[in-house]
């Protein structure tokens, strides 16, 4: 099994959280600043330098005014898909 960083499910998820943060006009600054952590640390997540824990991916959520169900839903959408890819192998 693939390390989950470079899992498609994951790049999806954070494709989602960037698209998210930009369509709000958040900065990363600004995201950070809700969060309290360092200003690199949502590039450092964005760019998959950093992964995203689960306390930590709710609390981007909120900071974007976001539901964090709807991220689950992506993960959970491409896991079914890869089950099905796997599956018919």
């Amino acid at each position: 099994m693939e390390k989950t960083i470079h899992s498609r499910a994951y790049h999806l998820l954070l494709e989602w959280l960037k698209a998210e943060r930009i369509r709000r006009k958040l900065t990363t600054r600004a995201v950070t600043a809700h969060i309290d952590v360092a200003y690199t640390w949502v590039t450092k997540v964005e760019n998959r330098d950093r992964r995203l824990d689960v306390v930590e991916y709710v609390r981007y959520c909120h900071a974007l005014k976001i539901n964090p169900r709807k991220g689950i839903a992506i993960l959970e959408r491409e896991l079914r898909l890869e089950q099905k890819t796997h599956a018919k192998k």
